[in-house]
């Protein structure tokens, strides 16, 4: 194909279509999936699908809130959240380790995601999975072309089952008529499965971020306070963020910060770090406020251990605090080394010494530095799967 094809293609490919995408739940943070879909809805229609979830709720108040909030949003219907973004939050029974109830929620969700499409007046849809839960659909609501779109090896997370998990993936991967994965380990292992299967890696919301960069950008009151230096994380805590690397970095500190931006999952003990004094915990922020954050952020941490599903990741915060212009120290994973411009450490004494080599060498928001991170836009990205998609419905005899 020649390159002025290639570029016809990238134009025209995705638009003026109809798009059934099965994600995480709309109101949770602005992840990948949500970024890509706010692009492609300028030119498309999608009905965005709420996750059912990978697991049964546990007898919990985390769980007890969250069925709560999806009987709440059920009850609203299809709402339409931005211009030709629709977002569907379906029932399901929750008890997923019965095979019954397992086909009863896919006739349930099938039944629902129908419903919804013939609400919308949907024609010759293409199904966007970004979760393997959707398998037992997908492929089944009269569609023109199935994408999954992998962003995690999603049967290596500890709150899940892995061998359904796995059983789910591998059954949407051959039912796929392409897979788009957003790391090169996740690619290499899911084209083994699936040989339509291409690499587009995250991109990032620069122009939101940068804006750490900017005098006029206030930064909260909650952090504004707080000693010097500022050793920063934002994110979730969960069992794959290496406690031990951010407790060091802060008894290395004890006349500074370490500021930790996000909630904790129900399923982590977050206990030995709020057992040091230095360390604050200032809770889950509005997406609009986190480049007043990170402003006030020295130095940036993503203290990943080292797994399966760490491995396979491709930490988006990465690409966000760099971004913003700032120093950052990761764990060793191989889709930071891709990024590059990040210090790099394995073991807490690692950390300690690369967060004072980044303290002692321009800490702090700079905009040269964020400009370095401008080039992987979102809006790059997606003009990379326009045109891998097209190219898979082309080669499938599509019309596009």
């Amino acid at each position: 194909m020649r390159r002025s094809e290639e570029m016809d293609l990238s134009k025209r490919a995705l638009r003026g279509r109809d798009l059934v995408v099965f994600s995480n739940d709309w109101d949770g943070d602005p992840l990948s999936k949500v970024h890509i879909m706010r692009i492609l809805s300028r030119d498309n229609r999608v009905l965005w699908v709420n996750s059912i979830g990978n697991r049964a709720p546990k007898a919990n108040a985390h769980d007890a809130q969250r069925i709560i909030k999806k009987l709440k949003t059920f009850t609203q219907g299809i709402r339409e959240v931005e211009p030709n973004l629709h977002v569907l939050a379906p029932l399901a029974i929750p008890f997923y380790g019965s095979e019954t109830v397992r086909q009863a929620n896919r006739h349930l969700l099938r039944l629902q995601v129908l419903r919804a499409m013939k609400q919308l007046k949907f024609e010759r849809p293409i199904s966007w999975s970004f979760l393997p839960a959707s398998a037992p659909v997908s492929g089944t609501l009269g569609e023109d072309f199935v994408v999954y779109h992998c962003v995690d090896e999603f049967s290596a997370f500890s709150d899940t089952n892995g061998k359904h998990i796995a059983e789910l993936e591998e059954r949407l991967l051959r039912r796929a008529d392409m897979c788009i994965t957003s790391a090169e380990r996740l690619y290499e292992n899911k084209k083994r499965m699936n040989p339509r299967t291409v690499l587009v890696r995250h991109g990032t919301d620069h122009a939101h971020f940068v804006k750490a960069c900017d005098p006029a950008t206030k930064i909260p009151e909650d952090i504004a306070k707080l000693p010097k230096p500022i050793i920063g994380f934002f994110g979730l805590v969960a069992d794959w963020i290496d406690q031990d690397a951010i407790i060091a970095c802060a008894k290395a500190h004890p006349e500074g910060s370490v500021v930790i931006v996000g909630k904790t999952t129900p399923d982590c003990d977050d206990s030995r770090l709020r057992a040091v004094p230095n360390i604050h915990m200032l809770g889950r922020k509005p997406y609009a406020d986190l480049p007043g954050y990170n402003k006030a952020f020295d130095v940036a941490l993503n203290p990943f251990v080292i797994n399966e599903l760490t491995l396979n990741s491709n930490p988006l915060k990465v690409r966000e605090y760099l971004a913003s212009g700032l120093p950052v120290v990761s764990s060793d994973l191989p889709e930071v080394r891709k990024v590059g411009l990040c210090r790099i450490a394995n073991t807490p004494e690692d950390y300690v010494k690369q967060v004072n080599e980044a303290l002692a060498d321009n800490p702090g928001p700079n905009r040269e530095r964020a400009e370095k991170i401008f080039h992987e836009s979102w809006e790059a990205r997606v003009a990379e799967i326009r045109q891998h998609v097209g190219e898979a419905m082309l080669a499938a005899g599509k019309k596009l």
